[in-house]
């Protein structure tokens, strides 16, 4: 087995330096926690971006993969297989969506669902052709194709790859007067993130997705929610715009649908939308494929039955105590619902990359996002003394200096 540098070395001599990962190389994990090729143990705070939430090769995920791998793996859509109408029934059933569109990534997902929300804006709405408007929000993340990085408001994510996707208005996230003076005719749907993950688990005020909700009813247009990240029990419910009590109209689902163990995404709709779609309008060579469906069968059957949800909701608000009750000069605020929290420094403590590092060396593994924030999320099947056991270091490392910058 090769070393950590000359893995590393590896990576950067022949990898697109596309990512800054932190230097730890992993070859292992089971549930919370992973090794790495030196055999050190560390505790996955991350959780690959909610895709782990039932956590590292959970077994029965690993069963299901192996099993229908050795059956059948890939049919295209040309023609059936005899696992997918089953996860298109469990998914319904678990979501209360009438129609699944699966794809394999969360950008696909989304990609798709501002395909329904135009082609439902002309053909039912009966907007103009050309004219479609699609209301974003700042610091939104959705993916990384040319369309959905054209709306972005992080000017690195455009940087070189105009020209970009017309049709979509950004508008400042949280800002109910803004959406209400953008809505017109031509809005065809509001595509937002119930919380935002990338932006640093920022949490819109209270009423805000109810009063999209209401805003959309009143002009005729789609709510799409991306829960991507925020869905399948990350926030301490199935879905995040649950705790608001709403309805959209799509969602979009990816990341833990397949436990981690292979790329599985959906559009989530009622038929009224779904039925824009006709054979040859969009598709997916492994959309849907035997395997995907088999695994994700299985991976929400977990965190069903083993009460995950659950257990994100007890243990984010436990978490959430513990972290308000910090007292570290670093500490600008704490965000979060569910296992899944943002911990905004203050300018002046030097960047949150450093202190992951720090957390790193003392075995805990996050990331930063937007250079100052340090967001937490476990798989959601920690356990008290684990979480006490990371919070532990977590302390110990926002007590430190903060580095000159």
């Amino acid at each position: 087995m090769s070393d950590a540098k000359t893995l590393i070395d590896l990576e950067d001599n022949y990898g697109a330096h596309n990512y800054h990962p932190l230097d730890v190389v992993l070859s292992r994990g089971e549930g919370i926690w992973v090794w790495d090729v030196e055999g050190n143990k560390y505790m996955d705070f991350l959780a690959s971006y909610s895709a782990v939430n039932q956590g590292h090769c959970h077994p029965k995920i690993v069963e299901a993969l192996v099993r229908q791998s050795r059956k059948l793996a890939l049919t295209s859509r040309a023609f059936r297989n005899d696992q997918l109408g089953p996860f298109f029934k469990e998914l319904c059933e678990l979501t209360g969506f009438e129609k699944v569109l699966p794809m394999n990534t969360g950008a696909e997902a989304v990609e798709t669902a501002i395909k329904a929300a135009r082609k439902w804006g002309y053909k039912v709405k009966g907007v103009p052709e050309g004219q479609a408007e699609i209301l974003v929000f700042d610091n939104n993340f959705h993916g990384r194709t040319t369309t959905i990085v054209g709306f972005s408001s992080e000017s690195q994510y455009q940087d070189g790859f105009g020209p970009f996707t017309l049709g979509f208005t950004l508008l400042p996230y949280g800002d109910s007067d803004a959406v209400r003076a953008a809505m017109n005719p031509n809005v065809v749907a509001i595509l937002i993130e119930p919380i935002q993950g990338e932006g640093g688990i920022i949490i819109p005020p209270k009423g805000y997705l109810r009063l999209l909700r209401e805003l959309c009813d009143q002009h005729n247009a789609l709510l799409v929610v991306d829960e991507i990240q925020s869905g399948l029990g990350r926030t301490g419910k199935l879905f995040a715009y649950q705790h608001e009590d709403i309805r959209p109209d799509m969602v979009t689902i990816g990341k833990a649908l397949s436990g981690g163990m292979y790329p599985v995404s959906a559009l989530l709709a009622d038929d009224a939308v779904m039925s824009v779609f006709h054979p040859g309008d969009h598709g997916s060579t492994y959309g849907g494929n035997p395997v995907a469906a088999a695994v994700a069968r299985t991976a929400m059957r977990v965190l069903l039955e083993e009460g995950m949800i659950e257990n994100s909701a007890k243990l984010g608000s436990y978490l959430m105590d513990r972290l308000s009750a910090l007292d570290s000069q670093h500490i600008k605020e704490i965000r979060g619902k569910g296992l899944w929290i943002g911990i905004e420094l203050h300018p002046e403590a030097g960047g949150a990359r450093h202190f992951c590092e720090q957390l790193m060396h003392d075995r805990l593994l996050c990331k930063e996002t937007h250079e100052h924030v340090i967001r937490l999320a476990p798989p959601l099947m920690i356990t008290r003394e684990e979480l006490d056991w990371a919070l532990e270091r977590v302390e110990r490392v926002l007590a430190t200096e903060a580095v000159a910058v």
